[in-house]
Formats: structure tokens, C-alpha cells, sequence
């Protein structure tokens, strides 16, 4: 077995596990506000949401793997620097997503994911090999990292907006009604927070889906950029057990940590976040189940009792949004070097 095809494997290998620490780093999210709201046990959230984040890769199509997969070129690299690359960026990631999961802060993966990689591959082959896209804006095209980044900007401003409206609108529609309209509330939560599960697997999944399919290209194992079947059901695993493990101290600061979650309060932010996350998915757009979450808890409560909303956690949150992409590129950075340093591979 050659060196080239260890070092896929590898990386392939950590791919995926990147992909696991997704979710139980982000994906909990998901039933933050359905265990907040009592609907479901922390057990009974988990198995629901785990069967529908496995369904989302499997019937979600591949745009975001598409996008996520061509926005650096190093196809002029050798093969094996190149998968060094790769591995830099990857390790990265992960680094950023488990010291932000360890302190029960909601980072983002899907930021972590763009740091990781752009980090490693300017310090590598230089910034012209990240397809930035700003050509592309002028032709009025969306493409590489001005797609991802509005993408990831945009839509929590669109989660809190939506967010907002919706529950205007439910007020209106439930004005006056008994509160026995809980209990159905809680059982719609079944239905929401499975479609939420399953516009998450349809995104967030498929951002591992597209590194793995361009290893598999850097490395001449695939001819042009196709995902396979196995990355597909590979990742949508990974994702699931991620899952089903659990992230229990974001689940307590998305939950319990923005504003007092009550039923209405769940559906709401159930809606609002599915319908953004899986538009997302439709356009190619990789965007953050965190953000998208987080932003409309917000929206609701500021909704109906804007001084309700614990603003200060809100801004913790958003700090921490702001310095993920530094931070995730810093960690890959000092990865590629060490890896350089100790091997003179990259």
C-alpha cells in the first residue's frame, strides 16, 4: 500500500470524524428547544431527530458538497502536498470545534470547516489557490468564498427576521386560546423537529460529503468531482451517531441561555430554522444550523418581550461567530507547520 493511499485514508478517516464532532457539536441544536419546551425527554428528542439527520444526506442532493468542494483549488499541487493540505485544514477544524464544544460555547462547524481549510491552503500555496469569488460577484454569479461567507452572514439575519414574523403570526392566529393548546403544541413538535433533523443532515452533512470527494479527486482516485454513494451514507452515519452521543452543554445555552423556551416558542423556532436551512440546502448554500437556530430564538422572543431576551448571552454568541474563522485558520495554520517542520512533506 503506497504512502499516497495511507494518507487518504487517513484523511478521509478524520473527515468523517469531523463530521461526527459535528454532531454533537452542532446538531444539538436541534433538540435544544424541544427539550427546553418539555415536548420530548432528552432520550426520545435524540432518536427522533437521529432517524430524519440520517434521511437528510440520503434524499438532500449534493449542491452544498458542490460548493464546499470547489472553493480552493489546489489541483496544481502534487498529490501527496496536496492531501497534507487537506489534513492541515481538517485538523483544524476539528481543534476549534472540540475547545468550543468543551467550554459549551456554540461555535460554528460550518465556520470552523471554511477557516480550517482557507487557512491551510494560503499558508500552503498561496492566497490566489481560494476561489474568493469576487470576479465571479461583479458577473452577478455567487460562487466560492463570497458565496459561502454570505451565506453564513445572511442567513442568521434571516432566521431572526422569520423568526420574528412567524411568531407575530402565531399570536395572532392563537389569540385566546386555551392552554391546553400546549399539548398540541408539544405534539407538533414531532413533526417540526424531525423536518428540522432533516434540513440539517441535507446541509451539514454534505460539507463532509464535498472534502471527502475532493481528496478523493486531488488524489486521482475519482476522474471529476462526483460524490459516491459511500460518502454519501459515510457521512450521513457519522453525523447521526454524532448525534445520538450528544452535546448537552449547547443544548443548555441555545435552550435554556437566549430566552425562557415555552411551546409556541419551540414550534416557532422549529419552522423558522428548517425553512432556512433546507432553502439553504436547495441553492448550494452551506450555512450554520447554530446561527440558524440561535438567530431565531432571538427573532421569537424579541418578537413578544424584546426585554425578555437575555441579549447579553446573544452577544457571547455572537463574539464567538465572529472569531471562529480566525480562530479554526490559526489552528490549521499551526498544524501545517508542524506537519512541515516535522516531516518536510508539506
Amino acid at each position: 500500500m503506497d504512502v499516497l493511499l495511507i494518507l487518504a485514508i487517513v484523511t478521509v478517516a478524520i473527515i468523517v470524524f469531523f463530521d461526527y464532532t459535528n454532531g454533537f457539536h452542532d446538531a444539538s441544536n436541534i433538540v435544544a428547544t424541544v427539550i427546553a419546551s418539555r415536548a420530548m425527554t432528552p432520550i426520545q428528542a435524540v432518536i427522533v431527530v437521529a432517524v430524519f439527520e440520517f434521511l437528510g444526506p440520503l434524499l438532500g442532493g449534493t449542491a452544498v458538497a458542490d460548493t464546499i468542494g470547489t472553493f480552493v483549488n489546489i489541483s496544481d499541487l502534487a498529490e501527496l502536498p496536496s492531501m497534507v493540505v487537506i489534513l492541515c485544514g481538517i485538523c483544524g477544524a476539528i481543534a476549534w470545534n472540540l475547545v468550543t464544544w468543551w467550554f459549551g460555547i456554540p461555535s460554528s462547524s460550518s465556520h470552523a470547516l471554511v477557516g480550517g481549510l482557507a487557512g491551510a491552503v494560503i499558508v500552503a500555496a498561496g492566497a490566489d489557490h481560494v476561489v474568493w469569488g469576487l470576479q465571479e460577484l461583479g458577473q452577478g454569479r455567487l460562487t466560492g468564498v463570497t458565496k459561502v461567507l454570505l451565506a453564513l452572514i445572511i442567513s442568521p439575519i434571516i432566521g431572526f427576521w422569520v423568526g420574528f414574523v412567524i411568531h407575530r403570526w402565531m399570536g395572532l392566529l392563537l389569540r385566546g386560546a386555551r392552554p391546553s393548546v400546549n399539548r398540541y403544541l408539544r405534539g407538533t413538535q414531532f413533526f417540526t423537529a424531525a423536518g428540522l433533523a432533516f434540513a440539517h443532515g441535507a446541509n451539514d452533512a454534505q460539507k463532509s460529503m464535498g472534502v471527502i470527494t475532493m481528496v478523493l479527486l486531488l488524489g486521482g482516485f475519482i476522474p471529476r468531482f462526483d460524490v459516491p454513494f459511500w460518502v454519501v451514507l459515510t457521512c450521513a452515519t457519522a453525523i447521526t451517531l454524532g448525534i445520538m452521543s450528544g452535546g448537552w452543554r449547547i443544548v443548555r445555552t441555545v435552550g435554556f441561555g437566549i430566552y425562557k423556551v415555552r411551546p409556541l416558542h419551540a414550534v416557532d423556532a422549529q419552522l423558522t430554522s428548517g425553512a432556512v436551512i433546507f432553502g439553504a440546502a436547495v441553492v448550494g448554500a452551506p450555512v450554520s444550523t447554530t446561527h440558524v437556530v440561535s438567530s431565531s430564538i432571538m427573532g421569537i422572543g424579541a418578537s413578544e418581550r424584546p426585554k425578555a431576551v437575555r441579549w447579553a448571552k446573544a452577544r457571547d454568541i455572537v463574539t464567538t461567530w465572529v472569531i471562529t474563522i480566525p480562530g479554526a485558520a490559526t489552528a490549521s495554520i499551526a498544524t501545517y507547520y508542524l506537519v512541515h517542520f516535522t516531516t518536510g512533506v508539506a
